[in-house]
């Protein structure tokens, strides 16, 4: 009989003492709690220390109310717009509390503010220049909203008063409505006119970042008023009276009704979408399955929220629609509790779900959703509709429902590693990366979509974090330059395996993270081709019956293949590769490794022949297919 309470985070087993026992966030955390903060790049950029340091102009204001709510560092591209603040940060506070994080681009600075977001559960800053630099990071806000993830944004503008703008520049940096670039993929956003208004829209559109269901806020500051004298010092806000944690749990009557249709069911699943790094609420979610006796489907596109070699844990994470296992205990289910999952409309639909069965959605997304975004997905029948964060939900119905036996099922086994064959593919990658990293305790940053959720066991909330959310290519570096960060001195080695399109489009957070002495490996499947649209190239020549043998033309990246391993050399990292084959996969593993323990940053280029995982491949191909 299997001991599936070896399966809880929580336990006494070796792997749940090491992943517990780092200087972590959210997973033991509350919110009320300060965060602790890892030291990024130990004395680099510290200033020197300026004469006097009480708050005397507008932009002082604004730094020391960052530095009151607790968020450790900005990542910044240097723009003129918010010059004011730059100085504040650096002369004021001294470069720290918040520490800022110099990045090669927008986009960068947001992902990596995302990224830290994913492991933590709570936002840091970034900082973009004006409309420009808010053009430019867009994609990475966008990506932050689609995952529901907390990040505070703050953008400038040239003076709002035209009689103060410098010729050209000013006015070209200047607009009537800045915020409204990002309104639509945004929670929240301000364009304050005094220092005070500033000071509390930064709380503000940090507290609703922070508050479930999470995402980007954005807070414009005038440079004129950043730049101006105080005529008066401003109180800086009263943030644990104005930002209180803000409680979502589930009434009485939704718990009863819940518990109802919960004893009732005799074949009961739970898809477990979106879900924090909570422990607490990750045990919770594996109690109420062995409670009831639950089939699991767990989603790649989201971060861990259930052990994937669970007994209960049905057929592989999914990445776009429930298929084979997952499907078919869909299909026989007479109950059906969305935990906050992505497409439940899709799902279900995918899976022939009809009635009699009965669904519970639990989720506090509907909140959120407004009409120019789609990412609310189809609506999606429910029988019980419980609006509250999904985390609070389940920690309510798992205490009430108790501890069940284990069930008599037998954990599925690691798969093997394929004999080496004429080119390596994603899964040699993926079986010889978890050979080379054996027992460490390991959190993957970001997958690509070649990706098998089925290839990598998942046992604690850290040990994966999601995809980038939009399907924005080229988070993936950023934000595994901010998850990296976050776990830093945890014990966890974090490890993102990228596409080459995601890599070379992000690639400069490698400076970022070299710069700020952030310790983490980066493993590329390089197929040197964008595989995902040779898909779709190949599914309209099926459907207007011509050459898919064309479908490379436009999509591959050759003649000349891209040195992916000396773009990271050249920016400070460990570069190797190009490896082809499995002993130099492993030789060169073994090398990133030892340099990522040592404390540097590695990047290694796989060349894989292009293809992705059969169950994605079928879908893609598929008419009508994303």
């Amino acid at each position: 009989m299997a001991n599936v309470k070896a399966y809880r985070a929580c336990n006494d087993n070796g792997h749940a003492k090491r992943s517990m026992n780092w200087r972590g966030y959210a997973v033991t955390r509350r919110a009320s709690e300060p965060l602790p903060m890892p030291e990024a790049g130990g004395g680099i950029e510290r200033p020197v220390r300026s004469g006097g340091n009480a708050a005397s102009f507008g932009s002082d204001a604004v730094a020391e109310t960052l530095r009151a709510l607790d968020i450790p560092y900005i990542a910044v591209n240097p723009g003129a717009s918010y010059r004011g603040l730059h100085d504040s940060l650096v002369n004021h506070l001294g470069n720290a509390q918040p520490q800022m994080l110099l990045c090669l681009h927008e986009e960068t600075a947001v992902a990596i503010a995302h990224g830290w977001a994913k492991v933590t559960g709570r936002a840091m800053a970034a900082a973009v220049h004006s409309n420009v630099g808010l053009f430019h990071a867009t994609m990475a806000i966008f990506n932050a909203w689609c995952d529901r993830m907390p990040v505070l944004v703050i953008g400038a503008t040239g003076p709002v008063d035209a009689m103060k703008r410098r010729p050209w520049i000013d006015w070209i940096h200047t607009a009537r409505d800045q915020g409204a670039i990002v309104r639509h993929y945004t929670k929240w956003d301000d364009q304050p006119a005094s220092a005070g208004a500033a000071c509390e829209s930064i709380v503000r559109a940090t507290w609703l970042a922070n508050t479930v269901p999470q995402g980007p806020t954005y807070v414009v500051l005038d440079a004129e008023m950043q730049e101006g004298k105080l005529p008066a010092p401003i109180d800086i806000p009263d943030v644990a009276r104005l930002a209180p944690p803000v409680a979502s749990g589930i009434s009485s009557a939704a718990l009863d009704e819940a518990l109802r249709l919960v004893r009732a069911a005799k074949s009961p699943v739970i898809l477990a979408g979106r879900a924090s790094r909570r422990i607490e609420a990750w045990n919770a979610r594996v109690g109420l399955a062995e409670a009831i006796n639950a089939r699991v489907v767990t989603d790649i596109k989201v971060g861990a929220s259930f052990p994937t070699d669970h007994p209960l844990h049905a057929g592989d994470p999914v990445m776009l629609v429930p298929g084979g296992e997952a499907a078919a205990a869909l299909a026989n289910a007479d109950l059906v509790i969305s935990l906050d999952w992505v497409d439940l409309a899709g799902a279900l639909r995918a899976a022939g779900v009809k009635p009699p069965a009965k669904v519970i959605q639990i989720t506090a997304d509907q909140q959120i959703h407004n009409g120019w975004s789609m990412d609310y997905q189809a609506l999606a029948p429910a029988d019980l509709f419980i609006g509250s964060d999904p985390d609070e939900a389940v920690l309510a119905l798992a205490k009430i429902l108790g501890p069940a036996p284990a069930p008599r099922l037998q954990p599925r086994r690691p798969p093997v590693v394929p004999a080496e064959a004429k080119a390596l593919s994603v899964e040699h990658l993926a079986m010889g990366l978890r050979r080379s990293l054996g027992e460490r305790d390991v959190s993957l940053t970001h997958l690509p979509l070649s990706w098998n959720g089925g290839w990598w066991p998942l046992r604690h909330p850290l040990d994966f974090l999601g995809s980038d959310g939009g399907g924005g290519i080229g988070g993936g570096p950023g934000i595994s330059v901010g998850a990296a960060l976050a776990l830093k001195g945890s014990g966890r080695m974090p490890v993102a395996v990228c596409g080459d399109g995601d890599f070379l489009m992000g690639n400069t957070a490698i400076w970022t993270a070299v710069h700020y002495r952030i310790p983490i490996l980066f493993v590329i499947a390089n197929n040197r081709s964008f595989f995902n649209d040779e898909l779709h190239q190949e599914r309209v020549a099926r459907m207007r019956d011509r050459p898919v043998e064309n479908r490379w033309i436009g999509q591959r990246m050759a003649d000349p293949e891209i040195d992916l391993a000396e773009m990271a050399r050249s920016q400070g990292a460990r570069g190797f590769g190009p490896v082809r084959t499995l002993a130099e996969m492993e030789r060169a593993f073994a090398e990133a490794i030892a340099a990522v323990e040592a404390g540097e940053v590695a990047v290694v280029d796989v060349r894989v022949e292009p293809g992705y995982a059969a169950a994605t491949t079928n879908v893609m191909l598929r008419k009508g297919a994303e």
